[in-house]
């Protein structure tokens, strides 16, 4: 069963990007820093596209024209725009969506296999986009730089082509179940025992080197993060994870300085310490924040 997210509709803003895409007609060689220190790898470009980006509404009809972006997803909140590109989204697929920064702060949150990818956008005035290095004078020059599906790299090993916006208006049934059963199995409950649960989503992957258990080498290691699982694989094309770790055994998450290596980490489990090691220390501290943030979340619930 599909599941889909609509939020309240608020108006967009136009916006700067603090990173870089792939533009038509050219190579890259720059580097920046952001969530996921991304890189342009080469031009990666294809011929725009004819599908149309835009709702049916015009600017007339609203009060910014951002709102005419078919795939602007206004208020939608960092975990349902995870949960929506993961159940019903495909590698490539992307949305763009209000930050919780501020005001014209948005977030382009792109899935990237069993993750999804959140980068921060900014709306810089109303006579143009900006993004990256780029400017864009109109709205449809912003569009048509997606419409030639950029290439996103990333020290992490990750290769992203935004191959297709998810759109906000999407057709549903009209149809809905019959009640045939309505009973109270517990009585005497009120308001305040309704708890809200579900899990957090916060997903990662990339490539880290490990060291291992027995025989203290290190080796490199495809890794994902999803909900509170950390699987390692051998490659990244390979489907079989060699160990999923759960989270919820894990007791902290640190930098690491007593190995022979730079950009090393720890996660202290009852059993073992897990050694891991980032190409840089952005990546590094990156893995650190998120897998910290699912540990107080666990704890949170506990």
């Amino acid at each position: 069963m599909s599941v889909f997210f609509f939020c309240h509709m608020t108006p967009g803003r136009l916006c700067e990007v603090h990173f870089l895409l792939g533009v038509s007609d050219y190579s890259a060689s720059f580097h920046f820093c952001s969530s996921d220190d991304l890189q342009p790898v080469h031009q990666g470009v294809n011929p725009p596209g004819e599908m149309s980006f835009y709702s049916d509404a015009s600017s007339d009809e609203l009060s910014d024209e951002l709102e005419t972006l078919g795939w602007y997803h206004y208020d939608l909140s960092r975990h349902a725009a995870e949960a929506l590109l993961l159940s019903n989204g495909s590698d490539g697929s992307y949305l763009l969506r209000n930050s919780n920064d501020g005001p014209g702060c948005f977030a382009l949150s792109v899935r990237a296999k069993d993750s999804v990818k959140h980068f921060h956008v900014t709306r810089k005035d109303k006579d143009g986009y900006v993004f990256g290095f780029n400017t864009f004078a109109t709205l449809r020059d912003f569009i048509n730089h997606f419409a030639n599906q950029p290439l996103l790299g990333s020290d992490a090993g990750t290769l992203i082509v935004l191959k297709c916006p998810y759109p906000w208006r999407v057709e549903e049934p009209s149809i809905y179940e019959s009640v045939r059963v309505h009973t109270a199995i517990q009585t005497g409950r009120t308001e305040n025992d309704l708890v809200p649960n579900a899990p957090s989503l916060g997903t990662k992957e990339g490539y880290l080197v490990k060291q291992g258990a027995f025989v203290k080498n290190w080796k490199q290691r495809w890794f994902t993060l999803n909900r509170y699982e950390l699987k390692y694989f051998k490659d990244k094309v390979c489907e079989e994870p060699i160990r999923t770790l759960d989270l919820r055994a894990c007791s902290a998450v640190q930098f690491d300085y007593s190995q022979d290596r730079v950009n090393c980490f720890c996660l202290v489990f009852p059993e073992r310490t897990f050694y891991l090691c980032a190409k840089t220390g952005v990546e590094a501290d990156e893995w650190i924040k998120i897998l910290r943030w699912k540990l107080s979340h666990i704890r949170k619930g506990q």
